[in-house]
């Protein structure tokens, strides 16, 4: 990857909320002409709240013999970083398309590991304000909880990225209320021994638009730049 010169800070992001389920190819072909025009400098930044159709989507390490149930939902290559991965109702997922040329608050520009890294402490800070405890855990990407009875780990938010030319696209996937069954179709992000779980299973009832307020709220701790003097 290249760096062009370096133009003045762009505006916040715009933030956006789909109506419905998104088609995936949907989604593909929007986040492309994004980041061709965050890019060209014709648009501005965008995070995008989505939510999909039952379907898995293939990362650039994802391995066949890890999708389970081929026949289940349809499954589409989707030329990010990680694994299999399940996506559907009752799932929050925001493509966040961030020129990283700039730093945003936290995350110095042309660092793809502190961008990933503001993911995981965006998402961490966004179930803080559920009363969950979100955590990293070393060699596996993503966002643990354990459960607090048995002590048993499972992922309750996955993080799949891809940068071109600077600009980042794809993003988070957070679980509200899904049905959790979907995810026996692969072997979510290449983990056999761990879980997958979500709020409604941790017994907090909240909603998508709860999620989204709780998104938006913590995006600023990590991504937002300080006032200028």
């Amino acid at each position: 990857m290249t760096s062009r010169s370096q133009p003045p800070h762009p505006q916040p992001p715009e933030w956006c909320v789909a109506d419905g389920l998104t088609e995936y190819p949907t989604a593909l072909a929007d986040m492309q002409s994004r980041v061709g025009a965050i890019r060209a400098g014709t648009a501005r930044e965008r995070v995008w709240l989505v939510e999909h159709p039952p379907l898995y989507t293939a990362g650039t390490s994802a391995k066949p013999a890890e999708l389970t149930d081929p026949t289940r939902f349809p499954t589409f290559a989707a030329g990010r970083g990680g694994q299999w991965t399940y996506h559907g109702p009752g799932q929050r997922t925001a493509y966040v398309m961030l020129d990283l040329d700039h730093s945003h608050g936290s995350v110095p520009a042309h660092d793809i590991r502190c961008f990933v890294n503001g993911l995981e402490q965006w998402l961490i800070r966004t179930l803080d304000r559920f009363h969950v405890k979100g955590e990293r855990r070393e060699g596996r990407v993503g966002i643990w909880v354990a459960d607090p009875t048995t002590g048993a780990e499972a992922k309750i938010g996955a993080i799949g990225v891809r940068v071109t030319r600077w600009v980042s696209w794809h993003g988070i996937a957070l679980n509200i209320a899904p049905d959790l069954t979907h995810f026996s179709g692969i072997v979510p992000c290449g983990l056999p021994q761990y879980g997958v779980t979500s709020l409604a299973a941790l017994g907090i009832p909240a909603t998508i638009q709860d999620a989204d307020t709780a998104l938006r709220a913590a995006w600023d701790e990590v991504f937002r730049d300080a006032p200028q003097a």
